[in-house]
């Protein structure tokens, strides 16, 4: 694996068991550069990343942060630059005990959605800055426009041909037109 321009590993083992410890990740340049490339967006002007992560009983660990950003995409019609505003919160579980579902499906089982979709299995570690990038893309929208972009219907066909329209796709259409016919036929 490589090494990633933007980590911030947090080992469980090196925190205190009894109280939270607060953290907050502000990517420079560079690295918003770096992550913007890895999403596969125009750019990343701005991200911070800032919480808290806390013992849970025994074992377990609690996640709870803030996640900022302002993100720059292609807009899907016009390919125009399109910038987002982001403000959410993200929250991970780390258990212990908590069974992967790859798990249970190789041994056979069927595989069933946790109920609790922020739970991950508890590592040894931490990255706070791949919790913040999946975040982010998470968060992102799948398709951006600009304002007053309109996908317009294109139509294409050879010379000589009517192109095809989406009204021709509908159901019924070849029965209305086979009535017509019919109808013109009796007329004559």
């Amino acid at each position: 694996m490589s090494e990633r321009a933007f980590s911030q590993i947090l080992r469980f083992g090196d925190l205190p068991n009894r109280k939270a410890t607060e953290f907050s990740l502000i990517p420079d340049a560079k690295q918003r550069e770096a992550i913007a490339k890895e999403l596969g967006i125009v750019s990343l002007k701005k991200l911070t990343f800032s919480g808290r992560l806390a013992p849970m009983g025994s074992a377990d660990w609690q996640l709870e942060a803030k996640l900022g950003a302002t993100a720059v995409q292609s807009c899907v019609v016009t390919l125009e630059p399109v910038t987002t505003r982001i403000d959410t919160a993200v929250a991970r579980s780390y258990l212990k005990d908590l069974a992967l579902p790859e798990a249970q499906e190789e041994a056979g089982g069927e595989m069933e959605m946790p109920e609790d979709d922020t739970a991950e299995p508890l590592g040894t570690e931490v990255d706070l800055a791949q919790v913040a990038i999946e975040a982010l893309a998470l968060a992102l929208p799948d398709y951006p426009r600009a304002d007053g972009a309109d996908l317009e219907q294109a139509t294409f066909a050879p010379k000589g041909v009517e192109p095809l329209q989406d009204s021709d796709l509908k159901p019924f259409a070849g029965l209305a037109q086979l009535r017509k016919k019919l109808e013109q036929g009796k007329e004559d």
